[in-house]
């Protein structure tokens, strides 16, 4: 099992984060645990750090990577949302920071074997929790048409979602579809050859993305994740979340508004009469984007999008 420890946009999530000695934070996500030492390390011996991963290879990996903290940390083979309740099991009520990072890990693209990628020839998994019992393979040999347009269209964008499903129902009665290798042939042969030339990506990358998004549920944990995690924060406490897509982003951006101002009253009054009060300052007024260099130096950083925002005392 092999990981690579580069966490996107690391100084800017720590600065956002801005981590303090003895403080007590969530690393929801752990991936390759660099985001997770590096917080360790600033809040000192006297400070707390609970993991959680839905993927259990991240897991053992955070197991090697934080054993020079262990005192300090508490790990949870879990999805996200169980926070609230994980925060529970411990005994503690609130936080100093929650970071939420949504990408894929280069472990789970490069060597967990389960088909996130549409580089290799893998069995169609695409599960990041291997309990689940809903797999890529399982979607696009049961679903009918209309339900896969829904899924390329909704998670993906993809503009030739109908003609990709259509491809794929023609062909998996008497061909199932159980590999990355046979879906990525599919998709190159449904795309016209002119609009696939056009793009800057690869034509089945849309489509990778979609199933992997309906595969784990992801926008239905984030939405519930929303939900639940402003609460968790202390007075000052801050949230940052690493999004890595515009549908991931939209969310994350309309929530954090919603908290910093939550009026709805209308615009013409002169005060505010809903009694709706901000919960949230946001630390970062735009999405903050990789620079250059980082891009340079860590090209799955590209599309990375963060957002900071404050709990109001």
């Amino acid at each position: 099992m092999a990981f690579q420890h580069v966490s996107a946009m690391m100084h800017e999530v720590m600065e956002c984060l801005a981590c303090r000695a003895g403080g007590t934070y969530v690393d929801c996500t752990l991936g390759g645990s660099g985001h997770a030492k590096a917080i360790c390390e600033k809040i000192g011996p006297e400070g707390r750090l609970i993991g959680i991963d839905q993927d259990r290879d991240a897991i053992a990996n955070a197991e090697k990577i934080l054993a020079p903290f262990v005192a300090n940390i508490n790990l949870f083979h879990g999805n996200f949302t169980g926070l609230p309740e994980y925060l529970a099991q411990l005994g503690i009520a609130a936080v100093d920071g929650i970071l939420l990072d949504l990408g894929l890990s280069q472990h789970q693209l490069e060597a967990s074997g389960r088909g996130f990628t549409f580089q290799k020839d893998e069995p169609l998994d695409m599960r990041m929790d291997e309990r689940g019992d809903k797999r890529a393979e399982d979607l696009v040999n049961r679903l009918s048409e209309a339900e896969l347009t829904h899924i390329f269209q909704r998670f993906g964008e993809e503009r030739w979602s109908r003609r990709i499903a259509r491809a794929i129902v023609a062909t998996r009665d008497s061909d199932p579809i159980r590999t990355t290798g046979q879906l990525v042939e599919l998709v190159r042969q449904a795309v016209p050859a002119r609009a696939a030339a056009a793009q800057k990506i690869h034509p089945a990358t849309r489509i990778f993305m979609a199933l992997r998004i309906a595969v784990n549920e992801e926008l239905v944990c984030l939405d519930r994740f929303l939900d639940t995690s402003v609460d968790l924060l202390r007075p000052n406490g801050r949230m940052c979340i690493l999004s890595f897509h515009s549908l991931e982003d939209r969310m994350v951006k309309q929530r954090f508004r919603q908290w910093a101002d939550p009026c709805t009253c209308p615009p013409d009054l002169p005060r505010c009469v809903c009694g709706a009060w901000p919960k949230m300052r946001l630390i970062t007024k735009k999405v903050v984007r990789p620079s250059q260099e980082e891009i340079s130096r860590n090209p799955m950083a590209r599309s990375t999008r963060l957002r900071c925002a404050e709990r109001i005392g």
